[in-house]
C-alpha cells in the first residue's frame, strides 16, 4: 500500500480534499527533568489511531511543546491533538531540592532523591492509560547496598515504566518509547528522561530509546546517553554537577534529571503529529 503522509512538527492545518479514512500518530510534548538530582521527565502521551473518517474539510492540528527545565521540579509538556484525538503532555520530573513528587502526565515524571535515610519509595508520577507509563522512584541510600547515594528515578516512556533509583547498579534509565513507521521511516518516539545521578553506580542514567534525555551526574565519568533510534536523538547528560540532556526535538521525549544542587533538568522534546492515508 502506498500512502500520502502529512507530518506536523508544529501546529497547523490538515486539509482533507475529499471524504475518506486516515491513520494518525499523535505525540504530546515531553516533560522536563527535575533539577538537583531530580527525576527524569516523563514522555508525552502517544496514541496511534487507525481508520478515522474525515470529510472534505480543514482540521486544526496542535503540536505540544516540550517543557523547560529548571533547578526545581520540571514543567509538564504540552497537549497535542489531531482530528478529535488528543494526548496528554509528559509529567515533569521531581526536583531534588524540594522533594516534590514526580508529576503525572501522558507518561509520569521520575521521583527525586529522597530526603534522607535508607529510603527509595519517594513518589513518582503516574502515566495515562493507553498513552504512557509511570516514572520510577528516587532513592537516598538503599539498604543493604547503601552505596547507591541519591539518584532520581527515570521518567516513564510510551512502552515501559522509568527505572527506580534503587533497582539498578547504574543510574535510573528512562522508560522506552514506541516505534512507528507512519512517516515512512521507522522511528521510536516518546522515551523517558534518565534520572540525575550523584556519586555512585557504574554510570549515569540513560534516556529511554526514542529520544529521552540522558541524566546529569555529579562525579561519575560515564555520562548519561540520550536515547537513540529516534527522529532526533536525545541529548547526553552533563558531568561535573551538570544539567540533564534535552529530549529529542519532535519525539515527545522527557528531559534528563539534573546532576546536583542547582543543576537544571533537561528540556522536554516537542511533540509531533503524523497523518497518512492510502492512495
Amino acid at each position: 500500500v502506498n500512502y500520502n503522509v502529512h507530518t506536523f512538527t508544529s501546529s497547523g492545518t490538515f486539509t482533507a480534499e475529499a471524504s475518506g479514512s486516515v491513520d494518525v500518530l499523535v505525540v504530546a510534548g515531553g516533560g522536563a527533568g527535575g533539577g538537583s538530582l531530580g527525576g527524569g521527565g516523563g514522555a508525552g502521551g502517544l496514541r496511534v489511531i487507525t481508520g478515522i473518517s474525515v470529510s472534505a474539510s480543514n482540521y486544526d492540528i496542535i503540536v505540544g511543546g516540550g517543557a523547560s527545565g529548571t533547578a526545581g521540579t520540571g514543567g509538564d509538556g504540552g497537549t497535542s491533538s489531531s482530528i478529535g484525538y488528543s494526548t496528554v503532555g509528559g509529567g515533569g520530573g521531581s526536583g531534588g531540592a524540594t522533594y516534590d513528587c514526580g508529576r503525572s502526565g501522558g507518561s509520569g515524571g521520575g521521583g527525586s532523591r529522597t530526603s534522607g535515610g535508607n529510603s527509595y519509595n519517594y513518589c513518582s508520577g503516574a502515566g495515562t492509560s493507553g498513552q504512557g507509563y509511570a516514572g520510577g522512584t528516587g532513592v537516598h541510600k538503599y539498604a543493604p547496598d547503601t552505596s547507591r547515594d541519591e539518584h532520581g528515578g527515570g521518567g516513564g516512556g510510551a512502552s515501559s515504566v522509568g527505572i527506580d533509583g534503587h533497582a539498578s547498579s547504574a543510574g535510573a534509565d528512562g522508560g522506552s518509547g514506541t516505534a512507528s513507521s507512519y512517516g515512512g521511516t521507522s522511528y521510536y518516539y516518546a522515551g523517558g528522561g534518565g534520572g540525575g545521578t550523584h556519586s555512585s553506580g557504574t554510570r549515569a542514567a540513560n534516556g529511554g530509546i526514542g529520544g529521552g534525555g540522558g541524566g546529569g551526574t555529579s562525579t561519575l565519568t560515564t555520562l548519561g546517553v540520550g536515547g537513540g533510534s529516534a527522529r532526533n536523538s536525545g541529548g547526553n547528560g552533563f558531568g561535573s554537577y551538570g544539567a540533564g540532556g534535552a529530549g529529542g526535538v519532535n519525539t515527545g521525549s522527557g528531559g534528563g534529571g539534573g546532576g546536583w544542587n542547582s543543576a537544571f533538568g533537561g528540556n522536554g522534546g516537542s511533540g509531533i503529529v503524523v497523518i497518512r492515508y492510502a492512495v
